[in-house]
This record gives C-alpha cells, structure tokens and sequence, in this order.
C-alpha cells in the first residue's frame, strides 16, 4: 500500500479521535457519520482534506515529517489571530505527526471569484488585513529576510530554471551581470523598511469569507520589506492586471499605509521602485522554483505560468534602467534556446 495511504489511514484514527474529543467539548452530542473529502494540495507536500457531516465542516492538514513542519503554521496563526485577521480556528493538533484539525474558511478563494469588476472591493479587504498584521509589533522569534535568504532565492533561477529547464549554463560575463543584477535587488529589498511578511499573500491563499478575507499558507512569514506582500497580490502567479490599475492599488496602499503610521517610503516614486525591485526578486525566485517544482517533484503544471513572471520582469525593466543588465542576460537566454519565455 502507499506511503500516502498508510498516513490517510493514521490521519483518520487521529481525526475520530479528535472530533468526539471536540464535540463533547462543545456539547455538540455524537459525532455523525462524515465524509472526508480531498479540499486542496498545494506546490509542497502538504495535503488538506474537508470533513463534513450535518452541516458542520472542519479542515483536516495532512504534513507529512520531515519534508513539512506543522509548528511555524501553528505559531504564526496565532499571531496573526492577535491582529484581528482572519484565520482557521486550530482545534488540535499532532506536531509530531503533522496533524492539524482547522477550521474551515469557506470553499471559494479570491482566485475563484475575483474579476475586473470586484477586483477594487476584494482587494480592499485583502489591504486592510495587511495592514493589520504588519502594524503588530516585531517580536515574534521569526527569521528575517537577510542576504543569506534572498541570495539563496536568487539562485534558484540560475540553478533549476537555467540549468535544469534551459539546460544551460552561465558564461563568466552572464554570471558577473548576474550578481550585479542580484546585488540591485538584495540591496533595494535591505533598504525598506521591515513589518511582518506573509510571503505569499496572494489570491490563492485569500479565501472569500466573513470576515473577508480569510488568510491561509502563512506558515513560511518572515520579517523583511514592506512592499513584499502588496507587490505578491496584485502581480500573482496565476492571474495578471493591467499595469495603470495596479499602480493606482499600490497608491492606494501607500496613502493608506502612512495614514495609519505605517513606516514606508516617503515619496510614492520611491514607494515604487522599491515595489518593482521587490516584485523582480521574487518572480525570479518563483520561476525557479516552478522549474524545481517541476524537474525534482514532477509537477510539470505550473511551469504554464512562467511566461507571466516573465512578463512582469520586462515590464520593470522598460521603465527601470538599473536592470538593463537583466533584460539583455533574459534576451540571451531566450536567443540561445529559440524560445520566448
């Protein structure tokens, strides 16, 4: 039998357990007969099933030792709880065995419902709750995004995309532009000011709710740059805006943000370079990990939306000529494969 199907087994001993344990808490009488339903997986090994029974639902997180870690979800859920936000209700849990009994946020993300026309008040509701949590103060033992960590990033372009996807390699001169490319984007990302980072606060992860939105996928947060997290959710992995719309949502944020006292730059032009080095870090971060995704854990899927990253990054480079280096290494790279990213 599977691996996968000797830990459903362990999780559905755990969750009987944990369900009468919480029914008799709440005073809810027996447990009914429900039904365990697969609810979503994700680019990680984790896996999340749906139990439901007499109009009662509950998310059930299946983690599996050592590849995922169930501790900073639980950490980090709890602080985020603190400022109001909203996320799954932890009604037990096995850190042991990567256990979570959640509770449920609905079935519909913000990438199912949103579209031109309600994209403005759904996403006044996801800025508002961003600027909740990253008003709490520092003090959470989380890492920070350091050189370390966004070099590290970095590299996953060159060495899975690159390398792995292209099969090719670096010449000495792509390599020095490289790092000098590198080097713009760490050193922009450093100079900004630091507030708690969700690190994928995108649509995916936004569920449709009451109160909207409700916040999942946050168990990777850091402390690191303020224009992270508003960056990730208007130039998202899988849906794209147009780009006058998006900088006037980035406006939008930056006006608001300082009206609650919030540390950002303090003129919008600044704001926004800084936005657009942050957002170059990651979509290149993203396309290696896509790449990884796909060569190491053969989920070839999501490399289907590596040309919009690619999109965002040309997009920048037009208007920012401190990374003209990266455009022409990009145009290389698509010369010597024939192919447009």
């Amino acid at each position: 039998m599977p691996d996968h199907d000797v830990r459903l087994q362990h999780l559905n001993v755990w969750l009987d357990e944990q369900l009468a344990n919480l029914f008799q808490a709440q005073g809810w009488g027996e447990v009914p007969q429900g039904s365990l339903t697969a609810a979503s997986s994700d680019a990680s090994f984790r896996r999340y099933f749906r139990w439901q029974a007499d109009g009662r639902s509950f998310i059930v997180m299946d983690a599996p030792p050592p590849q995922e870690n169930c501790k900073p979800f639980v950490d980090i859920d709890h602080l985020l709880a603190s400022a109001g936000i909203h996320v799954p209700n932890i009604y037990a849990q096995d850190l042991q065995r990567g256990f979570l009994l959640l509770s449920d946020l609905g079935s519909q993300t913000y990438l199912d419902v949103i579209d031109a026309d309600n994209a403005d008040s759904l996403f006044n509701d996801a800025v508002n709750a961003l600027l909740a949590f990253q008003q709490l103060p520092m003090e959470a033992p989380l890492p920070s995004y350091d050189v370390a960590l966004l070099r590290r990033e970095l590299e996953l372009f060159p060495e899975w995309y690159v390398g792995r996807e292209l099969g090719l390699a670096f010449s000495e001169s792509q390599q020095a532009a490289w790092q000098r490319v590198s080097g713009i984007l760490i050193d922009s990302a450093l100079d900004q000011p630091k507030v708690l980072v969700h690190r994928d606060y995108m649509p995916r992860n936004l569920m449709l709710s009451t109160p909207n939105p409700g916040v999942l996928d946050f168990q990777d947060a850091v402390y690191g740059p303020v224009t992270y997290d508003i960056t990730c959710l208007f130039k998202d992995a899988f849906l794209s805006w147009p780009e006058a719309r998006v900088a006037a949502w980035l406006h939008d944020y930056w006006q608001r943000a300082k009206a609650q006292g919030l540390h950002v730059q303090e003129d919008f032009d600044s704001f926004h370079r800084a936005s657009d080095l942050m957002g170059v870090q990651r979509h290149l971060k993203v396309i290696g990990i896509f790449a990884r995704i796909c060569h190491r854990d053969g989920k070839p899927r999501y490399l289907g939306d590596v040309p919009r990253f690619f999109a965002y990054i040309e997009a920048v480079v037009a208007r920012r000529p401190e990374l003209a280096e990266l455009g022409q290494l990009i145009a290389q790279l698509q010369r010597a494969t024939g192919v447009r990213s």
